[in-house]
């Protein structure tokens, strides 16, 4: 999936979040958890965005980070919602399914920004060596 592709799904994940948060009932349990479902929903695409414009590597992790929390949040806000029967859970499944493959699809692309991203470190010789863990310098590697 390229970037306009995952701009475009998340912007969907966006509007499906309004419409759910539009067809809530009116009880106070149900708006409190609505607006907070409404922020973080409609963040992740807004957080995809702004990470993908990022000004350096470390700033596209650091949005990256706050998209990923914002999915994983919102799939709180769903699962809630969904155990406390204020949306039929048929009716949620699909939206949770939707955001789980989002929150898994950001941890996908935060992972090899991370291996990138950690420090070389210098030997008593000055030449660089790796601080990488073994494993992920070898993705073959059982340690």
């Amino acid at each position: 999936m390229n970037e306009r592709e995952f701009k475009d799904r998340t912007l969907q994940l966006g509007l499906r979040v309004i419409r759910l948060y539009r067809a809530l009932p009116k009880s106070g349990e149900a708006a409190v958890i609505g607006k907070q479902l409404l922020r973080s929903g409609t963040s992740i695409g807004a957080n995809y965005r702004a990470a993908c414009r990022g000004r350096s590597p470390a700033d596209v992790l650091s949005r990256l980070a706050i998209a990923e929390e914002e999915a994983d949040e919102t799939l709180y806000w769903l699962e809630l919602r969904s155990k406390a029967e204020l949306v039929h859970a048929d009716r949620l499944s699909p939206l949770m399914k939707e955001t789980d493959e989002i929150v898994s699809m950001i941890v996908a692309s935060i992972k090899p920004l991370r291996y990138r991203a950690q420090p070389t470190a210098t030997d008593d010789n000055g030449r660089a060596r790796s601080t990488k863990p073994c494993s992920a310098a070898n993705p073959k590697s059982k340690i």
